[in-house]
């Protein structure tokens, strides 16, 4: 179903929001890895992609993007990957949300990019699962 061209207003909106989550956070290769992680974990194929494609084109190596899956036992994602990476697997996963790794994020990001980067963890989630459910697989 082509979702975006029966609803686009409102389809418009969602990938607006999108692209303000990122320009606010400043570092868009964070949310950018983010979003595939979460889209890996949705079990959305064009998402995860479509956002490794993306990633690729913003200089992120082959090699990083193959040990998304495994980060928590790479080396290759630095602290502040690491711990957006958490917080995408837990608010994707939402009752495992922990207040410890709120508190951390707390420590690396201002009040409003941790807003922005849970908002876009959250979006990513709602994209994918209409992505799932009504586009074209």
């Amino acid at each position: 179903m082509d979702y975006k061209a029966i609803s686009p207003e409102a389809i418009g909106y969602l990938y607006k929001a999108h692209q303000q989550f990122r320009k606010n956070i400043g570092e868009e290769r964070l949310l950018a890895l983010a979003e595939l992680r979460v889209s890996q974990l949705n079990g959305c194929a064009f998402c995860c992609g479509y956002h490794a494609g993306e990633l690729r084109q913003m200089g992120v190596s082959q090699e990083l993007l193959d040990e998304l899956p495994g980060w928590k036992l790479s080396g290759r994602f630095h602290a502040k990957e690491r711990l957006v990476l958490q917080w995408a697997e837990e608010v994707t996963a939402i009752g495992t949300v922990s207040p410890a790794t709120l508190q951390q994020l707390e420590q690396f990001f201002s009040r409003q990019e941790v807003v922005d980067i849970t908002a876009g963890i959250a979006l990513m989630n709602a994209l994918n699962r209409i992505r799932i459910a009504l586009g074209d697989h």
